[in-house]
């Protein structure tokens, strides 16, 4: 019997489906392991071979763990709802439920080919309305929750509306919006169901408000920052403008501290930690504020630097402070709104990266310092965000880098006063002086002689006492826009009354998305949804009804926004735990059972995007009594990326001058040169392959009476183009007949061919991608070799957290162990395998590897695994080892990496059911004891034969049993050795 993987696997996977092998119980007298991939949008291209690299590398896990006795959750899904599906509808009209529908047919077909040991019954999406159900039911969670200071957690609106009643806001410690205006109890009571209504929507968690947003004109829609790469959307790469919209945000900020406190209790990498850290930003100082001259308003401002506080020479806003309209003077005018349309073209992450371009303008007024009450010239800067902080910094040349810059580059202009020095025996003649150590402040009235500390201390005591600062700690973290101007994600669960959100009682969810005509924004501005005919709130029905019956008094329109992209994958983790409940998202036993996830796999992509929101959405639920855990993620692991291999020919056009039109012009010929001509023609050496083509297009010319005609280099064109690696062997060889028919601007190419008649293509590492022709389909690789060679293949490609090249030249290697290992239990037709004792050899072997997967595994180690299979298949095919005791162990370790084969060989050894639950082997160290030790016998320090000899033998017995071997007698000649030298256990020789 061969090893024939399509068989075997085919016969496995539907084994496992019918049987619901890897379905998870919620309740189990065995300890919980909870094992999670970061679920995949579906998209129109299907998986390509670098896509299943961290659902491998899961999958051992899990299976290791059903191994070791667990009940194992190790569930999938699709985060569903997503910017492409609509896009494509958008281009063809078709539904992107639809396009969706059929995305998912395609990945699930391509997942199950290769053997993942998915919980299916529990598969969720995050674009059924089963689903978003509840996404919508947490977001009124969020609206109806306010967040206490005191208590560091959230708590129902119902309770801040009785301290409101009580005593009004002045004793509320709460974290709100910052222009919240004091009332008292009294006040409140008289004031209009609106006016209650807009002071809490100051302090609900999630709240409309007018925000600095990313706004893509190609697309409609709202960006969130992780959507935007070099300033263009990561979609379609378009370009990107900031704009004030009126939008859904999320109170992140809230969590601030929590989010970063609860870095140190989790298994995370310290760079995904580190991105976190450096995204909520948290800074400790003071907040400052500069009255403004002629204005009766002020600036704010919040320092880490409050102790320079007298070296400030200018302040600088952000071109989209609210302030700069209110205050530029009309000199300044005209100048301040070019700055501000340009630097609108430029993302918040665009802004923030550039450290090299310096750029401002003088708004032409001027702030007042709060204790020498100079006048302070105010500038506008894009180096200013208007989301972080106040949006507004006082700039103190002498002590940062940036501010020194700044003031250098505009200095002798209007409204750019000389740089001060506020620190004693400083020179600042060439750079700012940024460091706190060692610092005494200087030239600063009452901070004169203080160090940072203490001066720090000290004005802020005085900034008290004038009532213009107090102390603070900051975060860089703001609150996160939720509404997109789409069409294709979670309709938002509201209704409006005067202009006032209302929420939809959670008992009539889902508000389900409703049909469309077109899925672009209306012609007057109104997101996708404004096409909708059916899209208004019935009150008295409680039914989404027809807009034509709007009339503000019992029919309300609805809100037109959508939810963004990471809304459902915020807490799609819990909904698998009870992925069928009707009644709640998950019921409080499953989630007191499974409590998270012990176990994530995911790209780091998502540091600072899903990864935060869902710690954040993870801490809310807890303060509301739901999710039983601070933390969603106990363990996360990011997998590398498998890079393409890319194949390319390279082209070349010989370009030519002094052509007399009149004896006709031939058209080019375009070529196809060697990898090697091109790499000296760019470096500008041309070898004999160039110069015989550049003479064959000159003497055509020539052949017409163009005597003059000379190559032109300027005009010769040297291209590398990207070649369908389907279109090449394993030994780089181009199909040129199918390259030529696969580009139909391709076909009149003239290859220059090797001394053969073959071309062979270059060969570079890049990502993968359908742009560059190098995407490899996992389901060729499991057709031509199984999906056993393609799961050990990608394991065996180096550690899982690092980027590695695809070559799909070495998965033969892998194939060719498979079948080695395949031979151990089978010879031909004939099972081999024996119940006789093994040798101490194959014992050795065997808990060799059983070790070392054992601790790869729990290391996460999983190519050196790999390596020790085809180490240990070759040493038990040395010692011709065909015994049970070895061959069924064996098989339960390898079950892990290559299921199907293991499920088969596990079946021919006679077992019925699954190999999936039986116990994973235990290492046994007696077997790598060694007995014995084959000594190196040396003679004058030359070594001439060795000997095996028991390891418990004195150094006087080995003496006795080396000196009656018949190869020493033939040594020595009859001579007696001057001196005899034994370590045991390491050396013999015999000196003289």
């Amino acid at each position: 019997m061969k090893y024939h993987p399509n068989e075997i696997e085919a016969k496995w996977q539907k084994y496992w489906a019918e049987n619901q092998t890897f379905a998870a119980s919620n309740s189990s007298d065995q300890p919980k392991y909870y094992v999670l991939d970061m679920f995949p949008y579906p998209s129109g291209a299907g998986l390509h071979v670098g896509h299943p690299l961290g659902y491998i590398a899961s999958d051992i896990y899990a299976r290791f763990k059903r191994h070791q006795g667990f009940n194992v959750l190790h569930p999938q899904g699709y985060d569903s709802f997503g910017l492409p599906a609509e896009q494509y509808a958008i281009q063809t009209g078709q539904h992107p439920d639809k396009t969706t529908k059929e995305n998912i047919a395609r990945y699930r077909e391509q997942l199950d080919k290769i053997g993942f040991s998915f919980d299916w019954s529990r598969e969720v999406r995050t674009s059924d309305k089963d689903y978003y159900k509840y996404t919508q039911w947490i977001f009124i969670q969020l609206f109806n929750s306010w967040y206490c200071k005191n208590s560091d957690q959230a708590f129902d609106i119902s309770e801040l509306v009785r301290v409101f009643e009580k005593e009004g806001n002045a004793a509320v410690e709460a974290i709100c919006d910052d222009n919240v205006v004091l009332f008292s109890a009294e006040e409140w009571s008289n004031y209009s169901e609106d006016q209650k209504q807009k002071v809490l929507l100051q302090y609900r968690l999630t709240y409309l408000a007018e925000t600095e947003v990313n706004w893509c004109p190609a697309l409609g829609t709202v960006l969130a920052n992780d959507e935007i790469v070099n300033g263009v959307s990561e979609r379609g790469g378009h370009p990107v403008i900031r704009k004030k919209m009126t939008q859904w945000s999320m109170r992140i900020s809230a969590y601030a501290e929590r989010l970063l406190q609860g870095l140190e209790s989790i298994d995370w990498s310290e760079s995904i930690k580190e991105s976190q850290r450096n995204w909520i930003g948290k800074s400790v100082g003071a907040m400052v504020t500069f009255h403004l001259k002629n204005h009766d308003t002020g600036i704010e401002v919040f320092t880490t630097r409050p102790d320079t506080i007298f070296g400030v020479t200018f302040m600088t806003l952000a071109p989209e402070h609210e302030l700069v309209a209110k205050i530029t003077t009309s000199e300044q005018k005209a100048a301040v709104d070019a700055y501000i349309e340009k630097t609108a073209k430029r993302s918040e992450r665009e802004r923030m990266a550039d450290v090299k371009t310096i750029s401002g303008v003088f708004t032409g007024a001027y702030a007042e310092h709060p204790f020498t009450k100079e006048p302070i010239p105010v500038w506008i800067g894009d180096y200013v965000l208007a989301g972080y902080g106040t949006g507004a910094v006082m700039a103190v040349p002498c002590g940062d880098e940036r501010d020194y810059a700044f003031a250098n580059f505009f200095k002798g202009q209007n409204g750019m006063p000389e740089i001060k020095t506020i620190f004693d025996n400083v020179d600042i003649s060439k750079e700012a002086y940024g460091s706190k150590d060692n610092v005494i402040i200087a030239n600063s009235d009452f901070l004169n002689g203080l160090n940072y500390k203490e001066a720090t201390k000290k004005v802020i005591a005085e900034l008290e006492k004038i009532n213009q600062g107090k102390g603070k700690t900051n975060y860089r973290l703001r609150d996160a826009v939720f509404s997109r101007q789409r069409y294709w994600g979670e309709p938002f669960p509201v209704y409006y009354v005067n202009g006032l959100p209302q929420m939809i009682d959670a008992k009539y969810l889902p508000i389900v998305l409703p049909e469309v005509e077109k899925y672009l924004p209306t012609e007057d501005g109104q997101p996708p949804l404004g096409n909708a005919t059916d899209w208004a709130w019935d009150t008295k029905s409680n039914a989404v009804v027809a807009n034509d019956l709007l009339d503000h008094k019992t029919v309300f329109p609805l809100e037109l926004n959508t939810m963004p992209g990471w809304a459902g994958s915020s807490w799609y983790w819990m909904r698998y735990m009870d992925a069928h409940n009707e009644t709640e998202f998950a019921s409080k036993a499953a989630l007191d059972y499974w409590q998270n996830v012990d176990l994530y796999i995911g790209g780091s992509e998502h540091a600072t995007g899903h990864l935060l929101y869902s710690r954040f959405w993870n801490k809310f639920l807890k303060d509301k009594g739901y999710a039983p855990t601070e933390e969603p993620f106990k363990k996360l692991i990011n997998q590398g990326m498998i890079l393409g291999m890319s194949a390319f020919v390279y082209g070349f056009g010989v370009g030519v001058k002094n052509i007399n039109p009149d004896l006709g012009i031939i058209k080019p010929q375009r070529y196809v040169i060697s990898k090697a001509s091109y790499l000296k023609a760019v470096a500008g050496e041309y070898d004999q392959v160039i110069m015989n083509i550049v003479k064959g297009e000159l003497d055509k010319y020539k052949s017409k009476g163009n005597d003059n005609v000379q190559w032109d280099i300027e005009l010769t064109a040297f291209t590398p183009i990207h070649v369908d690696v389907s279109l090449v062997n394993l030994s780089d060889e181009l199909n040129i007949e199918a390259f030529k028919n696969w580009r139909q601007d391709y076909n009149d190419f003239e290859f220059i061919c090797d001394n053969n008649g073959k071309y062979i293509v270059g060969r570079e590492v890049e990502k993968m991608s359908k742009s560059k022709y190098n995407v490899v389909n996992p389901d060729d690789i499991c057709n031509q070799y199984g999906a056993d060679t393609l799961r050990l293949y990608e394991m065996f490609l180096g550690p899982l957290e690092q980027a590695k090249p695809w070559n799909t030249a070495g998965i033969t290697g892998v194939f060719g162990f498979l079948k080695k290992l395949w031979r151990l239990y089978y010879e031909e037709e004939t099972f081999v395998v024996t119940d006789k004792e093994p040798s101490k050899d194959s014992l050795k072997t065997l808990h060799k590897t059983i070790k070392k997967v054992g601790e790869d595994i729990t290391n996460f180690s999983f190519n050196t695994s790999v390596s020790q299979f085809m180490i240990c298949v070759n040493e038990l095919a040395t010692q011709n080892c065909h015994e049970r005791a070895i061959l069924e162990p064996l098989a339960v370790l390898i079950s892990p990496y290559a299921p199907h084969i293991a499920e088969e060989l596990w079946s021919q050894l006679g077992h019925t059911g699954s190999i999936a639950t039986v116990a994973f082997p235990q290492f046994d160290a007696k077997h790598l004891v060694e007995s014995s030790k084959e000594y190196p016998v040396s003679f004058n320090g030359k070594m001439r034969f060795t000997l095996e000899l028991p390891l418990d033998l004195t150094a006087a017995q080995i003496e006795e049993m080396v000196m009656k071997d018949e190869r020493t007698i033939k040594q020595l000649e009859g001579r007696t050795p001057n001196k005899v030298i034994i370590v045991p256990g390491k050396i013999i020789n015999l000196v003289g």
